[in-house]
């Protein structure tokens, strides 16, 4: 068996989580739990995973370039640089957002304030 070829068990897999993903994200969607700015970063990532499972060739091509052992290896680690650009993105949101709440809360404890103020006249 050639070491750079996925056996048919792990494509079987590899396709059916990443139509498995589709579907939970259109249904995530459809129910309002996930909006739709950020629903097209996790359905490309599925629609890449079934391109690069279908087209060995091209993940063949990745698995050497990047000198990685075997297919398999190069999409768990492309999985797992997913996930760390996806943990870094949420990070920077989560950041503005704490920032904005702060802001927000300030100028909320200064308008009381100012309200306090104007209704001891």
């Amino acid at each position: 068996m050639d070491p750079l070829r996925m056996t048919t068990h792990q494509q079987l897999f590899a396709v059916l989580t990443s139509a498995i993903l589709f579907f939970l994200i259109i249904e995530l969607v459809r129910r309002r739990k996930l909006r739709e700015e950020y629903s097209w970063l996790w359905l490309l990532t599925g629609a890449t995973m079934i391109v690069l499972v279908v087209w060995q060739q091209l993940l063949i091509i990745i698995t050497l370039v990047i000198g990685a052992v075997s297919p398999v290896t190069t999409l768990l680690l492309f999985s797992l640089l997913f996930l760390l650009a996806t943990a870094i993105h949420y990070s920077v949101i989560i950041s503005r957002l704490s920032t904005n709440v702060k802001t927000l809360a300030q100028e909320h404890a200064l308008l009381a304030g100012e309200l306090e103020r104007l209704r001891r006249r």
